[in-house]
């Protein structure tokens, strides 16, 4: 069993610390018993949240918020080194450690599964959490979103397992060293941080590597995963290997993905037993998150019958197709898909979910370099909307790029046939949607900055009759 605290973490400082990976283990430390401080730009229900735990959140970067007795500063790789926060841990002698080593030390002595993949990581750890929780397994759990129905996102358990989304974009998951992993995808993304295939594939073969001896690897139906399974085959007798999907090759076959509406009625086979369960939110994607959280789940030595069952009590993740409200007789859905994969599973999912009603799309590019390599293969998945409104390139740590903009996107989409809207001016956005919207039609807020903030500003615009 692991210890309360990590050494070194009785007193953490977190800069950053309402961030999706950096709140979940400030949230599990304070659970544990540790004095958490931390600083973030702007005030939350996150900061909020935290500081109901016991938590000091400060707003706004200072050096005066790092107190002398602090113990660690954790920082993510977004953090820069010009930091007054960083320099003063420097000048006071404070070790810093990474969030993905904070998040190690707390998994240490526990039962770990670590989701891993480009695209669906959030969504199948988070399926993972609920359903071992609905089976009165007390797990522990680090996810990058918060959970519809307990509506955060971490939680210390006193069981005996630990489940970690395993993030890839900074090489940070190769830290960890799982019982069970799963790879969903491995596709070429975070250009900034891998320059070809050649460098996602040796990432996460280094992240496979620290499964541990006897355990197991779950992989995808993404060419990109199975590849990744030949490899750790060649290179490892000692590891289970699982391949999920819906070919005759799958060792958890999906063999039916029955939509209804906004939920999916799936059946898997594994281990020559079939499983049938529903899936809350709609396509064949969610499907095969689901299904690989069972053959997780099933490899760690949860019976795969009542695993099933349990992950009927999924109901969802912030911004994964999560139902805004509605207003005017128009629903409003947000969705975290930034890179082209993504874009097109949720559109997919969303065309098959609403039928004859027409799909309106806000979408809001994420950073600079993914906009420069992958912009032409965005625009053409905006053509699967009925229209779409592209706001400018959300930065989040990046900063601009000569002649890399949203123009990337929209000239590609109407090459494809799209119907776009520019629009630079962010504020004007609700107005813009509001005018378009017809009673019966769906609205998608798509990416993965603050364009979700502006579903409850288009309800209300709706609802105002605007």
């Amino acid at each position: 069993m692991a210890s309360a605290v990590p050494a070194a973490m009785e007193r953490p400082h977190f800069i950053g610390i309402g961030g999706a990976g950096m709140s979940g283990i400030a949230r599990i430390l304070a659970r544990r018993g540790a004095e958490v401080a931390g600083s973030d730009a702007r005030e939350s229900e996150t900061a909020a949240s935290l500081r109901a735990l016991g938590a000091t959140v400060h707003i706004g970067h200072a050096a005066g918020n790092v107190a002398a007795a602090t113990t660690a500063v954790v920082v993510s790789s977004a953090i820069r080194a010009d930091n007054p926060e960083l320099v003063r841990a420097a000048e006071l002698g404070v070790p810093v450690v990474h969030r993905s080593d904070a998040l190690a030390a707390l998994m240490d002595g526990l039962r770990s599964i670590a989701v891993a993949g480009t695209h669906g990581k959030t969504t199948t750890t988070s399926m993972l959490a609920v359903a071992l929780t609905e089976l009165g397994l007390d797990p522990s759990y680090a996810i990058g979103g918060d959970l519809a129905g307990p509506g955060t996102n971490a939680r210390h358990g006193e069981g005996e397992v630990f489940v970690a989304e395993a993030d890839e974009s900074d090489r940070s998951f190769q830290k960890y060293d799982p019982e069970v992993a799963i790879v969903l995808n491995v596709e070429l993304d975070h250009h900034a941080n891998y320059a070809s295939m050649d460098e996602i594939y040796e990432s996460f073969e280094a992240f496979a590597a620290k499964i541990r001896p006897g355990g197991a690897l779950v992989v995808g139906e993404h060419e990109g995963a199975r590849e990744l399974a030949r490899r750790v085959a060649a290179a490892r007798d000692d590891l289970t290997v699982v391949r999920v999907g819906e070919g005759a090759d799958s060792d958890a076959r999906i063999t039916a993905v029955q939509p209804r509406g906004m939920t999916s009625e799936v059946t898997v086979v594994l281990d020559g037993a079939e499983h049938a369960f529903t899936v809350s939110v709609p396509g064949r994607h969610y499907a095969h998150n689901a299904a690989a959280a069972l053959a997780a789940g099933a490899r760690a030595g949860v019976d795969p019958s009542a695993l099933a069952k349990a992950l009927t009590a999924y109901t969802g993740v912030g911004r994964r197709l999560q139902l805004k409200g509605e207003a005017a007789g128009v629903q409003v859905i947000d969705s975290y898909a930034h890179h082209p994969t993504e874009m097109t599973a949720d559109l997919e999912a969303m065309r098959g979910a609403v039928g004859d009603s027409r799909l309106l799309v806000v979408f809001q590019p994420h950073l600079f370099s993914r906009t420069q390599e992958l912009g032409a293969e965005m625009g053409q998945a905006l053509a699967l909307a009925d229209a779409s409104v592209v706001l400018d390139i959300y930065p989040a740590r990046e900063d601009p790029l000569p002649g890399v903009t949203s123009a990337l996107i929209t000239d590609a989409a109407r090459t494809a046939g799209a119907d776009v809207t520019d629009a630079p001016d962010k504020a004007a956005v609700p107005g813009i949607v509001a005018g378009m919207a017809r009673p019966g039609d769906f609205v998608l807020t798509m990416g993965a900055g603050d364009v979700t903030d502006l579903g409850p500003l288009v309800l209300a615009r709706l609802a105002d009759g605007a």
